[in-house]
């Protein structure tokens, strides 16, 4: 729940209408495969290394104690301290201030000749009809501001990075807005806000993003993974596929292999923090 209270609190609301007309309405959109081909993370991670945030070997060593938790199923306590290491000291000791002007740069470079344009014309459909548009990732929330600010969107939701004066420590405030942190965070989100969630409409690319997904009214499968495919049809929402053929296939296999090596390094090296915290019994 923190992570989603802690996302809610953070989303920056730029709307373009002084009072938009459709108060109890609002979209979440998913970023990673959903707004954007590719993840998100490993677009951001790649332009930092670039400006030497952090080392080829470092980002390599996070991913590969990662994998081999999923598949070997055995956390070497070794390992657990170095990937919680790796995963979180790219952004430590840097100030706030400098990776927004980054991010910004990043976005020019990378991302945003991989903003779907069919994904955008929905969004702008909800902003035509006076409903506010968020995205919701697992992106360093700072991040997901940037793209919501230049796609001409609401604000965002994403996870929240402890910051001293300014200066993140590496500690995260919650978990990563991921699975379930999603739903939470929109839930916060519609109380702050006295939205309507079954007059609000979601959309996702993953299975992962069923829990945000099943809360509104309106929930909508976008570019889906096979899983998410079935379960869409299953319930009779709706399915958008902007991919074509083998690109369709390649993209949601490729997409899925990145944002889970990125994603799930994080993911691990913070609930081994946790694990690493918690009290002996």
């Amino acid at each position: 729940m923190l992570a989603g209270e802690a996302s809610a609190a953070a989303a920056e609301v730029e709307s373009t209408l002084a009072v938009p007309p459709d108060l109890g309405a609002a979209a979440f959109f998913d970023v990673d495969n959903t707004i954007m081909q590719g993840a998100s993370l490993f677009h951001l991670a790649r332009g930092l290394y670039k400006r030497q945030f952090f080392t080829t070997r470092e980002i390599a060593d996070a991913a590969w104690k990662q994998a081999y938790f999923r598949f070997v199923g055995v956390e070497d306590p070794e390992h657990v301290e170095s990937a919680r290491s790796s995963a979180l000291a790219f952004i430590a000791g840097h100030r706030v201030s400098e990776l927004e002007e980054v991010g910004n740069e990043i976005f020019d470079e990378t991302m945003a000749s991989r903003i779907w344009p069919g994904t955008r014309a929905l969004a702008q459909r909800h902003l035509d009809e006076g409903q506010r548009v968020w995205l919701v990732t697992a992106a360093p929330v700072e991040i997901a501001r940037i793209i919501a600010r230049r796609l001409g969107l609401t604000g965002a939701l994403g996870t929240v990075a402890e910051s001293v004066d300014g200066v993140y420590t590496g500690r995260l405030v919650g978990d990563m807005l991921h699975g379930a942190a999603k739903a939470d965070a929109v839930l916060a989100l519609a109380r702050d806000e006295d939205l309507e969630l079954d007059r609000c409409s979601a959309y996702s690319d993953s299975f992962n993003d069923l829990p945000m997904l099943s809360l509104v009214g309106h929930p909508c499968a976008v570019n889906p993974d096979g899983h998410l495919r079935d379960h869409a049809r299953r319930q009779g929402w709706e399915v958008r596929d902007f991919r074509t053929g083998r690109r369709a296939a390649k993209a949601g296999l490729v997409g899925a292999a990145v944002a889970g090596a990125v994603t799930g390094a994080a993911l691990g090296a913070v609930r081994a923090r946790r694990h690493s915290q918690a009290p002996a019994e």
